[in-house]
């Protein structure tokens, strides 16, 4: 079974998560903010703080997902992606573990697809507590 990755510090709005999405480009800021609030909102158990430079949420410690901002694009990542069924065929990597979504702000995104990731993404890490 795959272990869970712990982040101690989390809390229930960090300042520097914000302080993070105003420092990025409008167009990515944005989109990287509306995806942090759908993992924000998945349940009263999640937290957040910086990890390795960009927005973590963790159910309780046991990170779950994250954003991060390039130079054209947002990426949406799952700590255990590759748990995770992907029907629409969006998620990337090869990792042992992770997996992300690519966004662009000039490319349309299947929103419910990666709503119900995010959600996946939660309730792998949260049935693994």
């Amino acid at each position: 079974m795959d272990q869970l990755f712990r982040l101690a510090g989390g809390v229930e709005r960090d300042p520097a998560v914000e302080a993070w999405f105003e420092l990025q480009p409008p167009m990515l800021g944005g989109l990287a903010r509306e995806w942090f609030d759908v993992l924000r909102a998945c349940g009263p158990d999640v937290r957040e703080l910086m990890h390795d430079g960009c927005p973590t949420a963790c159910v309780g410690d046991a990170a779950f997902g994250y954003v991060n901002a390039f130079t054209s694009h947002v990426n949406v990542g799952f700590f255990l992606g590759a748990r995770l069924k992907d029907p629409s065929g969006l998620l990337q990597g090869t990792g042992k573990r992770m997996r992300h979504v690519k966004l662009r702000p000039d490319n349309e995104i299947d929103r419910e697809a990666l709503a119900a990731l995010v959600t996946a993404g939660y309730r792998e890490v949260r049935r693994r507590l």
